[in-house]
């Protein structure tokens, strides 16, 4: 034991040495690394001041060689002319009026107020804000946009010498252009030269033309309420116009509030007088329009000026960046449109009294079939006065929205010989009974009759025995190019016109159907070229194959029915082809709305009818002498008809395309073969129940009222099956035609082709004023 103890001590002697070495290598391996960190260091660095030396130069260089041009010289504002498509002028947008004011001239509460809204720090700052860099060099940094972050001097100098980019090159010359100005240029021209060229919306550039443009005054008259508010509509005219919506009076309330805060915090104003502008906006004088916006072309501009905003163009654009905007619109058609809708709300108003025409809208709108443009529109007879265009405002669209139906028929198995209850009866799972005008019955019919003469049974059976329904219908009316609004419940009878629709969506929704299926949305803007001569905009052409070609062919087969021998009768010897629907609205005992919607191979129409301010009056009164009541069939067909023959005048007579018979002979669509009607009933012979009230040009009464007995449904069979060939028919076969139009030459095999006859008069089937629906809307014709 004893000679074990001085070994121990002896290593705990020599573990202190092992501890020094390794320390020693350690620090030794350290020095070692020393010199290449500093190396490396030292040239990151070098290259850094390099760098940096270079910019520094670069960007003396750039100011040196920026030249600092007259304010006044090279900025130019112009007005943007719209035409109609044969380079005919139809008006303008915004005609600039600048009248430069010297400084002293602009209150002081303008002043102050324009620099509490854009630049607080303005007769500080250099010219340029360094917050307002470093916040868009951040967001650059972050992946986003070039952004603002502009003083007083910036904006002036964006506006007078730069474009309205966002980019690192244009913002990198703004920034020389705005320190050498800071530099070389009063502050008081700087902000004189602002508040004589910046943008404040309606057309107005600089503080003289604002003052008159929103207060009808000279600037120099301004008080400080008006004041702060053409300080507030800088930061946005288009959406803090006081003349807008009640948000954007909402939107400018605020703004107005921010300025006047920044006005007492810098002293400008005192509390009282804060306090007192504080409460809420100045009033707002009704400004003269100096007539570049009345009568109907008025009408026309806001159409055009709401689609290029819709189209990304800016307000300041559309209203001052010297736009060529040439429209689709026709002026012969337009003047005849304008023309048959006076003519006809003339004689409907004498007809209620010396003063009711002012009470009643007539609404026509006019696309072209192939490419969606509209070539006329009638919504009113002088924009200054009503600035509602009644043929963009949906009303409820009675039997015009029938045709949809047929559409959603047809994909779910239906055919133009399926059958369908004429009768009054009550749908399964239903509670109330659905009938037609007049309570007329009809017994089984098939479908072409069914939009023949209008008969709502058979479409709440059609739509009841199809899946979904409710929902096929809006889908075709939605494919159609219609956007859905008020009434556009899911139910039974939604087939009848509960859905709220425009003329001017109908046009096209119509015009698509003509179209062999192609999606047609009107447009009324076909090409917008800029200052430089460029072509910045224009429209497309309908491309999107939204209803199958087949079924559009059967659609527009059946609605020729309807002016051949149902309730458009009116129009059927007009010299083209012409596929149509009438339509009448009603509630309780009146008719509220009266369609007529047709077309022919080129151009689609509609035509509306209303009355009252909120298109909701009685159309009864207005009604022809000698007639039951307001009817599509009446004065809408016959507008139609005035306008078309302008319209479609030195244009060829196209045939529509032969029908494709779809779920008979054609292509079959659904699972389910539909029970068909023999071709031997399918036809227009004096058996249907006609009457005067939907023929204008007939005093005859009907000679029979059918009694409301519902027949039997139809059986859940068909009787024959139909031949997938075809083949011409007889002689006796082919159905009487005008002699200007070709008659169809092709039928399905398993029966005879339809005989549309032209003598039967129009059915009474064309109001459901006798129909009960399950609102309080009722609707048919």
């Amino acid at each position: 034991m004893a000679d074990r103890k001085p070994a121990r001590r002896s290593l705990r002697r020599h573990a202190p040495a092992a501890s020094a070495r390794r320390t020693r290598r350690a620090a030794t391996s350290e020095r070692s690394r020393h010199p290449r960190l500093k190396k490396l260091l030292l040239s990151l660095l070098i290259a850094i001041l390099s760098l940096a030396i270079i910019a520094v130069i670069g960007v003396f260089v750039a100011y040196e060689r920026t030249e600092l041009p007259d304010p006044n010289r090279d900025f130019q504002t112009n007005t943007s002319f719209i035409y109609y498509r044969d380079g005919t002028r139809l008006g303008s947008f915004s005609v600039q009026n600048r009248q430069s004011i010297p400084y002293k001239s602009m209150p002081k509460t303008l002043r102050d107020a324009v620099v509490s809204a854009e630049n607080r720090t303005f007769w500080s700052d250099p010219g340029i804000s360094v917050k307002g860099m470093t916040r868009a060099a951040w967001a650059i940094a972050r992946g986003g946009e070039m952004q603002g972050g502009s003083t007083i001097t910036q904006q002036y100098i964006k506006v007078l010498y730069l474009s309205q980019e966002r980019t690192m090159s244009r913002k990198f010359k703004e920034l020389l252009l705005a320190i050498k100005m800071g530099k070389e240029v009063s502050k008081e021209d700087i902000l004189a030269g602002y508040l004589n060229t910046i943008y404040f919306g309606r057309g107005a550039y600089g503080a003289q033309a604002a003052a008159k443009a929103f207060f009808y005054t000279d600037a120099s008259k301004l008080t400080l309420s008006q004041s702060a508010v053409l300080a507030a509509v800088l930061n946005s005219p288009s959406n803090l116009d006081p003349n807008g919506d009640v948000a954007a009076r909402e939107r400018l309330l605020q703004r107005y509030r921010y300025v006047l805060d920044g006005m007492r915090e810098a002293g400008n104003i005192t509390q009282a007088q804060h306090d007192e502008a504080y409460r809420q906006l100045p009033e707002f004088p009704k400004i003269p329009d100096y007539n570049r916006w009345a009568g109907t072309d008025g009408y026309l501009m806001k159409m055009v000026y709401d689609e290029l905003i819709a189209k990304g163009f800016s307000d300041q654009q559309v209203k001052g960046g010297g736009l060529k905007v040439t429209t689709t619109l026709d002026l012969k058609d337009q003047k005849a449109a304008v023309a048959a809708g006076q003519k006809y709300k003339r004689l409907a108003g004498r007809n209620a009294g010396s003063q009711a025409a002012k009470n009643l809208h007539p609404a026509l709108a006019s696309v072209d079939v192939s490419s969606g443009g509209v070539v006329a529109l009638y919504g009113g007879d002088d924009y200054l006065s009503n600035t509602r265009n009644w043929a963009r405002t949906a009303r409820p669209s009675a039997s015009t929205f029938k045709t949809y139906a047929v559409v959603a028929g047809m994909r779910h198995g239906f055919s133009l010989r399926s059958q369908l209850e004429g009768n009054a009866f009550t749908p399964d799972g239903d509670s109330t009974e659905v009938h037609n005008d007049s309570d007329a019955n009809y017994g089984t019919v098939s479908l072409r009759q069914a939009i023949s003469k209008s008969i709502n049974t058979a479409f709440v059976d059609m739509v009841s025995r199809t899946k979904n329904g409710p929902k096929a219908v809006v889908q075709a009316a939605t494919d159609a190019g219609l956007p859905r609004g008020t009434g556009w419940d899911l139910n039974n009878r939604i087939a009848l016109g509960t859905a709220e629709v425009s003329p001017l969506a109908q046009a096209g929704g119509y015009a698509t159907i003509a179209h062999d299926g192609k999606q047609v949305i009107p447009h009324i803007v076909d090409k917008v070229v800029d200052q430089s001569g460029k072509v910045v905009y224009r429209a497309p052409r309908p491309s999107k194959q939204a209803i199958q070609a087949d079924i559009s062919h059967d659609v527009s087969y059946a609605l020729q029915s309807v002016v051949e021998e149902g309730t458009g009768r009116i129009v059927s010897d007009f010299d083209h082809h012409v596929a149509g629907k009438t339509g009448t609205s009603g509630v309780g005992g009146e008719v509220t709305a009266a369609w007529f919607v047709a077309y022919t191979k080129q151009i689609s129409t509609a035509v509306m009818f209303v009355a009252g301010d909120s298109g909701n009056d009685d159309l009864d009164p207005y009604a022809r002498e000698g007639t039951t009541g307001f009817h599509g069939g009446d004065y809408p067909a016959r507008t139609w008809l005035d306008y078309m023959q302008t319209a479609m005048d030195g244009m060829p007579d196209k045939p529509f395309a032969e029908p494709d018979w779809v779920n008979l002979s054609g292509k079959h669509y659904g699972s389910t073969r539909r029970p068909q009607v023999p071709v031997a009933d399918d036809s227009g012979d004096g058996s249907d129940q006609s009457s005067s009230q939907d023929d204008p040009q007939s005093q005859d009464q009907p000679t029979s009222t059918p009694t409301r007995t519902s027949s039997s449904r139809p059986s859940s069979k068909p009787t024959s099956e139909p031949s997938s060939t075809r083949q011409a028919p007889t002689p006796t076969q082919v159905r009487p035609t005008h002699t200007s139009k070709p008659t169809h030459t092709s039928v399905p095999t398993q029966t005879s082709k339809p005989i549309h006859s032209s003598t039967s008069g129009p059915t009474s089937a064309e109001t459901t004023r006798g129909g009960s629906q399950p609102t309080s809307r009722a609707h048919n014709g």
